[in-house]
């Protein structure tokens, strides 16, 4: 498995591309980030292998692109990572900065998660198996965060839908947290 570093000073996953999303803002001051969010996505819903979800996350959807993308076109949304099916790592907001990417959110009695959590996004859907070797990159990721914020536990590494239950069901039925689990023993 890959051994992944953040920069702590620019807070950068050193060997991901880094495309800069407009879509975040500063974190509360003095928040400490204890938690990561796994998500799932693709655009258009159900296809993979486009820069769709770059251009997304970039402020540069073309809704005319297809029909599905218009009701999304005027959304501003990022997440800190995305990792492709071919366990390419793209990020576009350093870590030390608040992604726009849970939303409404609550969890163990806290709202507004984008505040303290990290977002981690994987091209797929919530019915189709993601790749191992989008599992050995998030592994890989996650223990990386987990060294560079100690706060992040196993247990606080969560799905969007348990963070926004009913509303979002994201990484879906099919992604195998028993896996990633063992990865990151």
């Amino acid at each position: 498995m890959t051994m992944f570093n953040i920069n702590p000073q620019s807070g950068l996953l050193e060997s991901a591309s880094y495309l800069a999303s407009p879509h975040h803002d500063e974190r509360p001051q003095d928040t400490l980030i204890d938690m990561v969010v796994i998500h799932g996505i693709s655009l258009p819903p159900g296809e993979f292998g486009s820069n769709t979800v770059e251009s997304f996350f970039c402020g540069q959807l073309d809704a005319s692109s297809h029909p599905a993308l218009a009701d999304i076109a005027d959304m501003r949304v990022s997440a800190h990572l995305f990792i492709k099916r071919t366990g390419e790592i793209i990020q576009f907001v350093p870590f030390t900065k608040r992604a726009w990417h849970a939303g409404e959110s609550s969890f163990a009695g806290r709202v507004s998660c984008n505040d303290f959590s990290i977002g981690i996004e994987l091209e797929g859907t919530d019915d189709i198996p993601y790749e191992e070797m989008q599992y050995k990159q998030l592994g890989g990721v996650i223990q990386a965060m987990m060294r560079a914020y100690p706060s992040i536990t196993r247990n606080r590494v969560v799905g969007h839908a348990d963070i926004a239950p009913g509303r979002k069901t994201d990484p879906g039925p099919v992604f195998d947290w028993t896996f990633l689990k063992g990865i990151l023993a």
